[in-house]
């Protein structure tokens, strides 16, 4: 269970696996190869027998990409990365590049050789992608030629771990709220009203929110890997490996679903000739596309039915995060209280915060997993935006700095996420200032009343907004989508800067984390979970508004805040969530943690 700081790949890993590479390559007539990060299911969180950027080069963040050419190589990382892959990566075997601006795309019509062929894993790439790819590879000179075998694979060979076969279990309906079979109905009906007679599903968790189960095949996140297909009369063919299937697991499924070995799963499609099908574009590979226009069926793109209503949680999905917040709320308590006392004279680093976090969620003896490896970042590593800490790059807390730690849980009944910025030691005005300013915006989000069909990019201003006036933003997402005990990065509704036209619906469950980070001196977020409420009148308005309710409880660190620039109502919200905070988790906190409780909660 305990996230581990040694690690899994070393920056040798380049310059001996690089090599294994290219011969695979010049065996196939290949003279560059595309690696992404994404496996065949396009998983945020990789079982390590997918990860084969980490294999390539050494790299094993949650995002990025490589390319190998036969005389030069790159890796791409957004800038969440920019340490960590300076750490992990050997710079004489790679070059380091974006992957945001430019990205791949661009290095193709830079570096592809003329006339060379550029080989990528249909099974690894969406459609979409591929296109501005091949657009690249074509400005250049080359082509883009799809594999049967992977080169990398095969160089991996026989080193190469076991794909991960953990029991596929019964999700209950006492956490989920709705049978497989109403679901699968009403998902069914979706198809209909589209014209689709049935949907290829490849997104794991989708399968497991469908079909009310959970599995352990990827880290961090309790999904099964594996495909459907899911007809529009609401029977469906579920394909996963023999190994995976408990004994129950046919009863829960019943007569209208049949499971079968993932070698059937070609079959399946070629057995779909005629049929209107539709494939999420953004979710499944471009091989699936290939291998239904061979058979004859009229693809339907189209965003994954499942997505939605899997966004949208029930009465029992949200009583559920409700629970998980308030158990996980204590642990987090009893673990600010310790950096706010024991933290504060020994000056802890940053893989001792992390571990002290997670023994305190172990102690609720709930804990099924984190749902992420946790991001405690001291001084100048918080600024880095989704810093991770290693043992190399394991930093001290220093008096007069700030900590951050951003991290969450996995429940039967929930997943949290959550981030505290904390003081060590006196803070500086600067950062008292700014620290305020970020709170300004993360209250303004949390009270923002809006009409139905208002998307997360109409609202994203509002926590930038204080920022804004002082000439100061961040640049990540103000908040993504969380599951109910699936990925805490969960779509489609986010609340952004970038365009997104998926309406904030009741049920949904986001973040609302606005940050600040000074490049080199200290990083701020502070993050709650809320869901958005059922529309309700507003006194004296003419139309039912939506809004949100906070799932988070936490003490927000007093120590950090400059009343004088908090308007007298965003003081009366912070001293109403300060006031809930208490009531609710003091009852189930020891004595000490209680009366550091009271004093940290009291009203400003």
């Amino acid at each position: 269970m305990r996230q581990t700081f040694d690690e899994t790949t070393d920056p040798s890993f380049g310059p001996r696996h690089v090599p294994l590479i290219r011969k695979a390559m010049q065996t196939q007539g290949l003279d560059g190869f595309l690696v992404p990060h994404e496996d065949e299911h396009q998983n945020e969180y990789l079982p390590q027998a997918n990860d084969r950027l980490a294999w390539a080069t050494g790299f094993t963040g949650s995002a990025g990409a490589a390319v190998v050419l036969k005389d030069r190589a790159a890796v791409f990382v957004d800038g969440r990365y920019t340490l960590q892959v300076r750490d992990q990566v050997d710079q004489q075997t790679f070059e380091i590049r974006d992957l945001v601006e430019g990205g791949v795309p661009a290095y193709l019509e830079e570096r592809a050789p003329k006339g060379g062929v550029i080989g990528y894993d249909p099974r690894l790439h969406s459609p979409d992608a591929l296109a501005s790819l091949r657009a690249a590879a074509e400005k250049a000179g080359a082509k883009l030629q799809p594999v049967d075998t992977n080169p990398l694979d095969a160089a991996w060979g026989a080193e190469r771990p076991a794909q991960p076969t953990a029991p596929i279990v019964p999700h209950p309906l006492q956490y989920a709220g709705e049978d497989s079979a109403a679901k699968r109905a009403r998902v069914g009906e979706s198809l209909k009203a589209q014209g689709a007679d049935a949907a290829v599903i490849t997104a794991p968790a989708s399968i497991a929110w469908l079909f009310n189960v959970r599995g352990g095949d990827v880290i961090r996140s309790p999904l099964p890997i594996g495909q459907a297909v899911l007809n529009a009369d609401g029977t469906a063919r579920v394909f996963l490996d023999p190994a995976k299937i408990t004994e129950d697991l046919p009863a829960w499924l019943g007569n209208q679903v049949s499971l079968e070995r993932p070698e059937a799963l070609p079959g399946a499609l070629a057995e779909l000739k005629g049929k209107r099908v539709l494939v999420d574009p953004a979710l499944s590979s471009a091989w699936y596309f290939g291998a239904l226009d061979d058979a004859g069926a009229a693809t339907v793109r189209a965003m994954d039915p499942v997505a939605l209503p899997r966004a949208c949680k029930n009465a029992v999905e949200i009583e559920g995060a409700r629970r998980a917040h308030v158990r996980d709320g204590a642990a987090l308590t009893r673990f600010l209280h310790w950096l706010a006392t024991e933290g504060q004279e020994g000056l802890p680093d940053e893989v001792t915060v992390v571990k002290k976090l997670e023994g305190f969620r172990e102690a609720t003896g709930a804990l099924k997993d984190l749902s992420f490896d946790t991001i405690a970042g001291a001084a100048s590593n918080g600024a880095v935006v989704h810093y991770r800490p290693t043992q190399r790059l394991n930093k001290k807390a220093e008096t007069g700095s700030l900590f951050l730690v951003d991290s969450g849980a996995q429940y039967l009944d929930g997943t949290t996420d959550v981030t505290r910025t904390v003081a060590i030691g006196e803070p500086s005005q600067e950062m008292r200032e700014r620290f305020t300013l970020v709170l300004k915006g993360h209250l303004a989000l949390a009270a923002i009343r809006f009409p139905a069909g208002t998307t997360g990019s109409a609202i994203d201003a509002l926590a930038r907004a204080p920022l804004w006036n002082a000439g100061l933003d961040y640049d990540h997402g103000t908040g993504h989508g969380v599951g109910s005990y699936l990925g805490v990065h969960e779509g489609p509704q986010r609340i952004a800067k970038a365009p997104n036209n998926v309406a904030l619906r009741p049920g949904m469950i986001v973040s609302n984390e606005p940050g600040y980070y000074k490049t080199g001196e200290y990083g701020i977020r502070i993050e709650n979970l809320q869901y958005v409420t059922e529309a309700r009148p507003v006194p004296g308005g003419e139309r039912p508004m939506l809004g949100f309710e906070t799932l988070t409880l936490a003490p927000i660190d007093r120590r950090l805040i400059e009343t004088r620039l908090l308007t007298a109502d965003e003081r009366a919200q912070m001293d109403a969530y300060h006031a809930r905070v208490l009531e609710t988790i003091s009852p189930l906190v020891e004595p000490e943690v209680r009366a550091w409780l009271l004093e940290v909660c009291a009203p400003l």
